[in-house]
């Protein structure tokens, strides 16, 4: 099983749509949960600061 590190910047904090003139983030695959987990602090402790902000690790098979 691999992972991914998804999300960006949402329209509002209800994080169903992505802000108009950005993209999805997709980051990965990483082999393991732990390396995925790595990713998504280093990138949510860099947008901290941006509440509409949001990042998720999806499990692929």
């Amino acid at each position: 099983m691999s992972y991914w590190v998804v999300g960006g910047e949402y329209e509002d904090t209800t994080f169903k749509n992505i802000k108009s003139g950005k993209e999805l983030q997709k980051l990965g695959p990483f082999e393991t949960y732990d390396l995925a987990k790595k990713e998504w602090d280093k990138i949510s402790w860099e947008k901290v600061d941006i509440c509409n902000v949001r990042y998720i690790i999806l499990p692929h098979k």
